[in-house]
């Protein structure tokens, strides 16, 4: 079990807070290093087969290479070349940390006046901070909040990014792991990853679309410059639980 972040976009945030999210996508790539100098993601995406399998002790894909039997580069591609096994970057039993659109704040004593800071105090610096009662408090703001559309709506944001691990306020728990075609993605399943469900008021929209079109549609618009929808990548569909406490507290 290991501890990992994870970003997600604004939409997505609200959807994890609401209940709504317990599945997400990602696109696989080549292990940075040595293989992805040999394994290219269109070589990976050409694969007509691939499937969960351990390695060293690690979850992974084992893809069925496009150019097995060849000779590429001066390298002899076979059914059980170490190019075609892709390390996954999360596995069930794994714990994430959401990172998502923040900023921190230094507020007054009284808590009337905020500004952001210059900085990203480090964890060490907010424990010294929450230990002494005299300095100014810093907390974070999240972009996603009725605090920051209240109180924060003309500020700036740091990018998810840029969000270290104390300040993350949401903790998954991944409780499954699938390999599949992005557009073999089910309509319950494309209810998971968050898409807003057609209401029956909304007649017409519910006889022209579907879940998963909507779905279709949001991952075009996060991933359209790298994997489109219509290129039908493989992915690793994550399945978890929603803990909205920080990774390193403890559960209320």
């Amino acid at each position: 079990m290991t501890a990992r972040p994870i970003l997600f976009s604004g939409p997505m945030v609200r959807a994890l807070l609401e209940g709504r999210k317990t599945q997400t996508r990602r696109v696989l790539k080549p292990w940075p290093g040595a293989q992805a100098k040999w394994l290219t993601m269109g070589v990976l995406h050409r694969s007509p087969s691939c499937q969960l399998a351990d390695c060293d002790g690690h979850l992974g894909v084992q893809m069925q290479h496009p150019h097995a039997g060849q000779r590429i580069n001066g390298v002899d591609i076979d059914t059980m070349s170490p190019l075609t096994w892709v390390r996954l970057p999360y596995a069930p039993g794994d714990r994430l940390w959401v990172k998502e659109g923040w900023n921190a704040f230094s507020f007054s004593q009284d808590g009337d006046v905020a500004w952001p800071t210059t900085t990203i105090p480090t964890a060490e610096e907010m424990a010294d901070i929450r230990d002494a009662a005299y300095r100014v408090d810093v907390q974070a703001v999240y972009r996603e909040s009725e605090r920051a559309r209240r109180w924060f709506a003309d500020q700036r944001w740091r990018h998810s990014i840029f969000m270290p691990r104390w300040a993350s306020r949401l903790t998954l728990t991944v409780t499954n792991v699938r390999v599949q075609r992005l557009q073999g993605i089910s309509e319950e399943d494309a209810m998971a990853e968050g898409v807003d469900a057609v209401t029956m008021d909304d007649v017409p929209r519910q006889a022209a679309v579907s879940r998963r079109s909507d779905f279709a549609a949001l991952w075009d618009r996060l991933n359209a410059h790298r994997a489109p929808w219509a290129s039908n990548p493989w992915v690793c569909a994550f399945s978890f639980k929603v803990h909205p406490f920080n990774i390193d507290q403890e559960a209320p």
